[in-house]
């Protein structure tokens, strides 16, 4: 079976995905919805998709999948509408910045049986899932420590700060999911600080730019997060899991392996310094799983779920670095 896909927004994250649909196996591109015309025909001209309206997309027979990758503010919605229009639903993070608005578009999904997979694509990494995989098949042990590094090469324009739901809902809910996927148990206890040591005005529009936080779960597993919208040397991307047998973790991926040595020691080109660059495979792959997924009718990968406990645990981060008490879950 060949999955129809309809892609909407043809921003970053939609190409992204673009080029993912098309390169993946049981897959086509069908149709894209975009409202900026040069955008719409830059990528209709690059893919062959026709471009259709949203509303055209929920009720055309070629496409059975949509991926959503329009502006959050959209995303509750837009499950809604192609879950009752029978479509499977990939849809970008988060679904959307309240917690009870996800759980409405949870219940019209549950209730209409569509499919619904949230694309936390850092699960895909092939370097992070070779740390699971040590945690899987019992390398390392029991997992008592992981601690994420994340950092930004530089922080996104203020415009984006003010619709961003902030660094926790934004940035480090990549960092939760990782960290519920990596620890096997639901954290219980967050503790976080903030603060604003990057740009001042993000400060001014409410929100930190650098922070730390510590999840703790019910059987005393902890996770370490560490976040900065600023890394002057690339974007720092690292994990490490400690386990009662030993450890696993994921260095940074740099632009390429050569080193150069000489007297004045080792050097190294520097790091990636993209999202897009870095994760690049990982998009591939989730695409890929999900495809998988819809066509042979398995279980999916990350799902609506995944999306609205990493967004409670950007909600009790934000309470605990604004009160400077740990938050309980339970």
């Amino acid at each position: 079976m060949t999955l129809g896909f309809a892609i909407l927004g043809a921003g970053r994250i939609g190409q992204a995905h673009a080029r993912a649909i098309s390169a993946t196996p049981g897959a086509a591109f069908v149709a894209l919805a975009e409202p900026f015309q040069q955008a719409a025909d830059d990528m209709a001209a690059r893919y062959g998709c026709e471009l259709r309206t949203i509303d055209e997309i929920a009720t055309s027979d070629d496409v059975q999948a949509v991926a959503i990758c329009t502006p959050t503010d959209t995303h509750a919605d837009l499950i809604e509408k192609f879950a009752r229009a029978g479509k499977a639903i990939f849809c970008e993070k988060p679904v959307d910045l309240s917690a009870e608005r996800v759980k409405q578009a949870l219940a019209t999904v549950e209730q209409t049986g569509a499919k619904l997979m949230v694309g936390f694509n850092r699960r895909f990494d092939p370097d992070f899932m070779s740390v699971k995989a040590a945690i899987d098949n019992g390398t390392i042990g029991d997992v008592e420590m992981v601690v994420i590094t994340s950092r930004d090469p530089g922080p996104p324009p203020a415009s984006y700060i003010k619709v961003s739901g902030g660094i926790f809902r934004d940035m480090t809910i990549h960092d939760f999911d990782m960290a519920r996927w990596l620890l096997g148990e639901e954290p219980v206890t967050v503790m976080a600080q903030g603060s604003v040591l990057v740009d001042p005005e993000i400060g001014e529009l409410g929100d930190f730019d650098s922070v730390n936080v510590i999840l703790k779960t019910a059987s005393g597993k902890q996770c370490v997060i560490t976040n900065s919208r600023r890394a002057t040397y690339g974007y720092d991307q690292r994990i490490e899991v400690h386990g009662s047998e030993g450890m696993a973790a994921a260095a940074n991926r740099h632009e390429s392996t050569v080193e150069v040595a000489g007297t004045g020691g080792y050097g190294r080109p520097p790091l990636l310094n993209f999202f897009m660059d870095r994760y690049a495979a990982a998009y591939a792959n989730e695409i890929a799983a999900f495809v998988a997924a819809v066509n042979e009718g398995t279980s999916l990968p990350t799902t609506g779920e995944d999306g609205l406990k990493a967004l409670q645990l950007a909600d009790a981060a934000l309470e605990s670095a604004q009160s400077g008490k740990a938050v309980s879950l339970v």
